[in-house]
């Protein structure tokens, strides 16, 4: 009896796979594409040629992804913020399928970050100079700085080191931007209670500029008040005593206000570091990463934002100011007596 049994369990025909239908963007129209994914069809497809070399499957064995609907999953994500289940049900996968695509398609766009968030060379230097000058008439900028909290869920591991000062777990993101608000640096590796100033301290980008520069010259970066007075980097004065100074802060202001509006539309446009990423801290840096990949290729290809977005706010800097050594204060008032 028992031998039959055994046998008889054997014996069974395996059930037929089932393979759930799987989404396609042929059919709906481009607005509705741009409020879903935030990228056009011809954008899309771009983002699809430079990712296939690197996530694309050789054959179709086991009803294998392909590239594209790999890449719209991770964009659906990105956009939305939504559970990993919910994406994967609007495009006819299960959970564990999305988790997996999001982590392969945000490493492949980390990936290619050497080719899309760099430093200008010196020849672009001059140009963003100039942008940056018919802004607001502040002489030598050559990028804006400030940081960001993406918001996460608690860690399992050193816990209190995210809480940021208003309570919530974050992974604290410094950014540079030019003139068009594209990242030409970006570090987000740093829990949410490291203060701004420790952050560009410890970054490589600190001493790139710092050995390039020997006078005004070379130019200068703009940060707010959360960072020490460098000779290249220039922090509005706490309290302007003289007209001068006051005009040197209202510049000041309206030029470093191009990061603060870069943060804006990255987090209007990707959904996702907007809300509180379930995930663990080292692979919320790299979807952070991945989508400010995305957000200079958005600039590149001229994509607009969702009217829906506009009204999102964004968190600024909220780290406090800082307190310590300023070496940067003669640069300031020279800046001010020639230019303000």
């Amino acid at each position: 009896m028992a031998a039959n049994v055994m046998f008889g369990q054997l014996g069974r025909r395996r059930a037929d796979r089932v393979f759930r239908e799987r989404f396609s963007v042929q059919n709906i129209s481009e607005e509705e594409i741009r409020r879903r994914y935030r990228f056009e069809k011809e954008s899309i497809k771009q983002i699809v040629d430079l990712l296939d070399p690197i996530i694309g499957h050789r054959t179709r064995r086991s009803q294998a992804l392909s590239t594209e609907l790999q890449v719209l999953i991770s964009l659906r994500y990105y956009a939305s913020g939504s559970f990993l289940e919910v994406v994967g049900d609007t495009v006819g996968v299960n959970k564990s399928t999305v988790s997996r695509v999001v982590r392969k398609v945000s490493r492949a766009l980390v990936s290619l970050a050497h080719r899309f968030i760099r430093w200008p060379a010196d020849d672009e230097l001059t140009i963003i100079k100039n942008e940056f000058f018919n802004l607001a008439g502040f002489p030598g900028v050559i990028g804006c700085i400030d940081g960001t909290h993406v918001r996460i869920q608690a860690p399992s591991q050193n816990e209190p080191a995210y809480v940021n000062r208003k309570g919530f777990h974050s992974v604290n993101v410094q950014a540079i931007c030019d003139y068009t608000g594209r990242f030409t640096n970006i570090v987000a590796r740093w829990p949410g209670s490291t203060h701004d100033s420790h952050i560009f301290r410890m970054s490589g980008i600190r001493q790139t500029i710092e050995e390039k520069f020997h006078s005004i010259k070379d130019g200068v970066v703009l940060g707010d008040s959360g960072y020490a007075c460098k000779p290249y980097l220039m922090t509005p004065y706490l309290r302007p005593s003289t007209p001068a100074q006051e005009r040197f802060n209202s510049a000041h202001s309206k030029t470093r206000v191009t990061i603060e509006r870069a943060f804006g539309w990255w987090k209007r446009r990707f959904h996702v570091l907007h809300t509180e990423i379930r995930m663990t801290p080292e692979r919320v840096c790299t979807v952070i990463g991945a989508c400010a990949v995305l957000h200079n290729l958005a600039i590149l290809f001229r994509e607009p934002l969702a009217d829906e977005d506009q009204d999102l706010d964004v968190d600024g800097n909220i780290q406090g100011q800082y307190k310590g050594p300023e070496d940067g204060k003669n640069i300031r008032n020279y800046i001010t007596q020639h230019y303000f």
